[in-house]
């Protein structure tokens, strides 16, 4: 059943589209230049999977603390946001997720993903609990964005009350990838090009639009050096609608962030689409032939939004 709950998803006007956000383990906090070095946009520290049991206080503690070392230095916001993958909110997990969420949602923490997403419920724990967490450190309430992992079949079946649960929820999307989590939930098999997740992706994306979370962002690549399986893989994604992808390694970024930027010549076509509206528009006109095509206002205001994320 859908959620008639209604979200703002336009409170902070810090959310912006990520490319490329790239998990780095909670417990290599040292690797975080790296990440930036290259290029990324966010990079995503994982406490969960990438953490073994008996390492996550000390990985908890030092994302802690990279995220202090980033609101002192100024760096976030800044050419890199910093996320954090929590553990599951669930008493499975111990409550580590929300151990998790007193640490870290602090200053210096643009979002939090959160692993293990079933239900809207999920997203609303999670909300009231970072809530809590801005009002002791003194952050406005809601800006640290929240960005749900469907992993779960219930979870993906229902994205847009996931994504309508919370004006936090941001970059709302599918990842899918060989053997985890996700295809053990479906039971997909993987092909060399993922194609049998095309169908999923292109729904969930629908759903995230749908519910207005903005800027929704896919994944995963599992090949590390299969780049030109990455660069269609991702290019399919950016065709489907998605605005960025999660990646997990370093070589990884280039390629997505070229794919989901626009190059030169799609925005030197924008401008001349625009430039031919406007002086139709001056004319009295409401559709002008341009470059073999009709198009209108509504496909001016397309191009504009392209020309708006020119880097």
């Amino acid at each position: 059943m859908s959620s008639d709950h209604s979200v703002d998803h336009d409170r902070d006007p810090d959310r912006e589209p990520l490319r490329s956000l790239l998990f780095v383990p909670g417990s290599r906090t040292g690797w975080l230049p790296k990440a930036e070095a290259a290029g990324a946009d966010a990079a995503i520290l994982d406490l969960e999977d990438a953490v073994p049991q008996g390492a996550k206080e000390a990985a908890r503690e030092a994302v802690a603390e990279a995220i202090e070392q980033a609101a002192r230095t100024a760096r976030t916001p800044g050419p890199m946001r910093l996320l954090v993958r929590i553990n599951p909110l669930d008493h499975a997990a111990g409550w580590a997720g929300a151990e998790d969420l007193r640490a870290v949602a602090r200053p210096g923490l643009y979002g939090v993903v959160l692993p293990k997403v079933r239900c809207a419920d999920d997203v609303r724990l999670a909300d009231r609990l970072l809530a809590w967490c801005e009002r002791e450190t003194g952050l406005p309430e809601g800006r640290i964005a929240l960005v749900p992992l469907l992993e779960t079949a219930r979870g993906l079946r229902e994205a847009y009350d996931i994504g309508r649960a919370a004006g936090r929820v941001a970059h709302l999307g599918a990842l899918t990838a060989p053997g985890g989590d996700v295809e053990r939930a479906v039971g997909y098999r993987w092909s060399p090009g993922g194609e049998e997740t095309h169908p999923l992706r292109a729904r969930v994306l629908l759903d995230a639009r749908a519910a207005g979370s903005p800027h929704p962002v896919a994944g995963l690549w599992a090949d590390v050096t299969d780049l030109a399986g990455l660069r269609r893989f991702a290019e399919q994604n950016r065709a489907l609608g998605y605005e960025g992808m999660t990646v997990i390694h370093p070589s990884h970024v280039a390629v997505v962030n070229e794919v989901f930027s626009p190059d030169a010549e799609e925005l030197a076509r924008c401008e001349r689409l625009v430039a031919a509206v406007t002086a139709a528009q001056a004319r009295g006109e409401g559709a002008v032939l341009f470059e073999g095509r009709m198009v209108d206002e509504a496909m001016a205001e397309t191009a504009r939004r392209t020309l708006a994320r020119r880097i």
